[in-house]
């Protein structure tokens, strides 16, 4: 394939980005592999990793950035919504209780598909709405597998602790009762994107008095199943 574009500037920074694909490298190993100057490498590196395109691990090694994610959670969002709603049904009718999917929107989440319970109390979210990452199991999971300088962004006022964030990664899972709003409670589970993050949280919600203080006991494994389908989603269509 002709790695020539006839840009040498973007010809450069794409070589960087390729050797990185391969994973961490040190400034040497990108001039090593890359061939490329020493002092061209360093200055279009930094420049990279000023726009995200590139970061640093903890040894201070150089990695693809995050906005790669980001990007990529774009891509699938069609995907995900289109594959979301029967699995959102399904949900509904297995629970009893609305569910719904979010993604990450700036500092916010954002309901990008739902599905209501039908009759009686319920808490409805219609989709386009925008919430809290302060409070609400979704916020918790949403914000417990992201980038550590997000995440302390985001404990900032937050309604949990980054004990509560240590203990939905054991568990896969988070739950939270009153905490977003009073008398609601609601249970929510990762979808995981094909470049290994978290991408978006499938949740269902519902008055406290029907699933209790601790709705995770009884509705975790409904959750937790619907999340793992909507990823299998997005992996076969990687595959594919």
């Amino acid at each position: 394939m002709d790695n020539h574009s006839g840009v040498g500037v973007i010809d450069k920074a794409a070589a960087i980005l390729g050797a990185l694909e391969q994973g961490p490298a040190t400034l040497a190993e990108l001039v090593a592999s890359t061939h490329l100057a020493r002092p061209t490498v360093h200055r279009l590196a930094l420049a990279l990793e000023h726009h995200h395109l590139v970061g640093r691990d903890a040894s201070g090694a150089f990695v693809l950035g995050r906005r790669f994610a980001q990007l990529a959670a774009s891509v699938n969002e069609d995907r995900l919504v289109s594959a979301a709603q029967p699995v959102l049904t399904v949900l509904r009718d297995r629970t009893g209780e609305s569910s719904q999917l979010y993604r990450p929107h700036g500092d916010e989440r954002i309901c990008i598909a739902s599905a209501d319970r039908p009759v009686g109390l319920r808490d409805s979210i219609p989709v386009g709405t925008t919430m809290t990452m302060k409070a609400g199991s979704a916020a918790k999971v949403l914000l417990a597998w992201t980038e550590p300088e997000r995440m302390h962004r985001g404990l900032a006022d937050a309604r949990y602790t980054a004990a509560d964030l240590d203990r939905v990664r054991a568990q896969g899972f988070a739950e939270s009762a009153s905490e977003r709003e009073p008398g609601v409670a609601s249970v929510s589970a990762p979808v995981w994107g094909a470049a290994g993050t978290v991408i978006a949280a499938v949740s269902i919600s519902g008055p406290v008095e029907r699933l209790t203080s601790t709705p995770g006991a009884v509705h975790s494994g409904a959750v937790i199943d619907a999340a793992r389908q909507l990823t299998e989603v997005l992996q076969r269509t990687v595959i594919a």
